[in-house]
């Protein structure tokens, strides 16, 4: 599904009976566009007959943060308490935004709970997420309030060395304003969350989310938070520091992460893939235990990296694949991702995916 037809379908389920030349006049475009598509949607299965009549589809519910990115990166090896000569870009991120963006550029049809303010930075948010076909609309808009950032470095191979996040307005995605959206949680095929969420609102999507639950830890001083839940998380994508904190195991060699995964299974979890950075990726789920390399891929900017990666998971999970290919899927996103400047590289899809995979 194309991020145009998204966007239609979003207007079609807010107001059934609209009209082809209101949709054009919301979308700015043609009236005859808006027909074409919609005649595309209909060969699709996702309306059917006269009157705009929705079929059901799978979807993805992502939680967590959205925020503006700010990153540097140097022109040559960075000099700590010194100005470093380089460059500076400005875009959109938050952990819970880009595995929304990467998923919907992976053709997943995606609704995002997060919360932004009706600042300058809020507006950029809504029209971002409105032209990739987001749905924001179950979204918390906070008056007055201040759109997060996160704030990142990297050196000149394009490793990032320091971050600063200020993401308090993430505190008003709470346990009440999640059981609002309740029944969207209830129908969708997989819930994404990741620890930017107050902990409490974690443990209300673990006690209450039906579909399987993947989450991020984000950081070391975040997954502190999936503690108490980690027998309620389907899929679990740590790196080697979160693994090492929630596992209680210090890992230095396969053997070591064979110790973790089944520390961390034994609690409940049913999947487990621990991102080793330049050693690829250790996956696990019941007695199965693999570690596979990374795939090749140019590398400029590693920061949206992990973004790509736990889509691809949601994504490899909706399409049926089985532990080695879920991986594979995985480290063909975060390849493809390494090789933009952009934490989003546009050029992710599916089909590009399945065919970074084949090089494995």
């Amino acid at each position: 599904m194309t991020q145009r037809e998204r966007q239609i379908l979003q207007l079609i389920e807010s107001d059934p009976l609209i009209s082809q030349q209101d949709i054009a006049k919301k979308l700015g475009i043609t009236r005859s566009s808006v027909a074409v598509h919609i005649s595309n949607l209909t060969k699709k299965g996702c309306i059917a007959g006269r009157g705009y009549v929705l079929r059901s589809g799978s979807y993805a519910v992502v939680a967590g943060g959205v925020n503006v990115d700010i990153g540097g990166r140097s022109f040559a090896p960075l000099v700590a308490a010194d100005s470093n000569p380089g460059t500076v870009s400005i875009s959109l991120g938050g952990v819970g935004r880009n595995i929304a963006h990467n998923l919907a550029l992976l053709g997943t049809d995606v609704h995002l709970l997060s919360a932004y303010a009706d600042d300058v930075n809020g507006e950029r948010v809504a029209a971002s997420c409105s032209e990739l076909g987001i749905d924001l609309s179950h979204a918390l808009r906070v008056l007055g309030g201040t759109t997060s950032t996160y704030l990142y470095l990297t050196d000149e191979k394009g490793e990032m060395a320091l971050a600063v996040s200020d993401m308090e307005i993430c505190k008003k995605i709470t346990p009440a304003y999640l059981a609002a959206q309740l029944p969207l949680l209830q129908n969708a095929q997989v819930v994404v969350a990741d620890t930017n969420l107050p902990e409490e609102s974690l443990q209300y999507l673990a006690d209450n989310c039906t579909a399987p639950l993947f989450v991020d830890p984000v950081s070391t001083v975040k997954a502190k938070k999936l503690l108490p839940i980690l027998g309620k998380v389907h899929t679990l994508k740590p790196n080697r520091l979160e693994a090492e904190l929630l596992s209680s195991v210090t890992i230095r060699t396969r053997a070591d992460l064979d110790r973790a995964a089944d520390v961390l299974m034994s609690k409940g979890l049913h999947r487990l893939f621990i991102s080793l950075g330049s050693e690829g990726v250790y996956a696990a789920m019941g007695q199965q235990r693999l570690v596979l390399p990374n795939l090749p891929g140019s590398m400029v900017n590693t920061t949206g990296c992990g973004d790509a990666f736990m889509a691809a998971l949601v994504w490899a999970y909706l399409e049926g694949m089985d532990l080695e290919q879920t991986a594979l899927a995985g480290l063909a996103a975060g390849s493809i991702a390494m090789e933009s400047s952009q934490t989003i590289n546009p050029a992710l899809s599916a089909s590009a995916v399945q065919s970074r995979m084949q090089q494995a």
